[in-house]
């Protein structure tokens, strides 16, 4: 079965029509932010927070990554030191503390060298009172997401979405009690990765974050 999506900005202008569909039916009455994560996100939600029209921030996230298995996730930070740790898949894999600080500093380091590089010293959004809808171009084992969530309902918004064009179902059900909505366009069965739902899904570098940041 051919990849639902050509790259991320369709995924995006895809998500975007079902979101504004949602607006419509659902007449969320607070203002809207659209926030993406940092890197893969931000070329879904930028399409995404133009149509609503709504701005776009970011919410800067890092996955951290298994000793010896980087890309599989056993938590994620966000800025500000909020993190979420898999302890299940911590004790599986026999990773010690010393290996969690280790990383959880690493990934914090970059976390803080990312903001720096995108925002050029320009203050996150206001999210107080607010409809979020946090952006990513997929959903895997949701860390990175549930980390996000967890940082923005402490600014205390009216309401949080999520909304990804890919993502497997089981992760979909695990966050949507932590949000009023999940939107997720595809949930390909079995699921492998977020790279799956696209035909072109090439690396997002720093330069194309910063250079879709500038235009809002």
């Amino acid at each position: 079965m051919s990849p639902p999506f050509a790259d991320r900005h369709q995924a995006g202008v895809e998500l975007a029509r079902e979101l504004v569909r949602l607006r419509h039916k659902c007449k969320w009455p607070a203002p809207l932010i659209v926030l993406a994560l940092p890197r893969g996100g931000v070329p879904v939600a930028a399409p995404v927070a133009g149509a609503l029209p709504a701005p776009l921030d970011l919410m800067m996230v890092r996955k951290l990554g298994c000793p010896g298995h980087p890309e599989l996730a056993m938590g994620a930070v966000a800025s500000g030191g909020v993190h979420f740790l898999n302890h299940c898949l911590i004790r599986q894999l026999g990773i010690s503390q010393y290996q969690i600080e280790q990383t959880l500093h690493q990934e914090q380091r970059e976390l803080a060298r990312r903001e720096n590089k995108y925002r050029h010293q320009r203050p996150p959004l206001a999210l107080a009172g607010k409809t979020v809808i946090l952006v990513d171009d997929g959903l895997a084992t949701g860390a990175t997401m549930r980390v996000a969530i967890e940082a923005t309902l402490a600014h205390h918004p009216d309401r949080v979405l999520v909304a990804v064009p890919v993502g497997p179902a089981d992760t979909i059900a695990e966050l949507a009690p932590l949000v009023d909505r999940v939107c997720c366009l595809s949930t390909p069965h079995p699921f492998f990765s977020v790279g799956q739902g696209y035909r072109d899904f090439p690396q997002v570098d720093d330069a194309e974050v910063m250079a879709l940041m500038a235009g809002q």
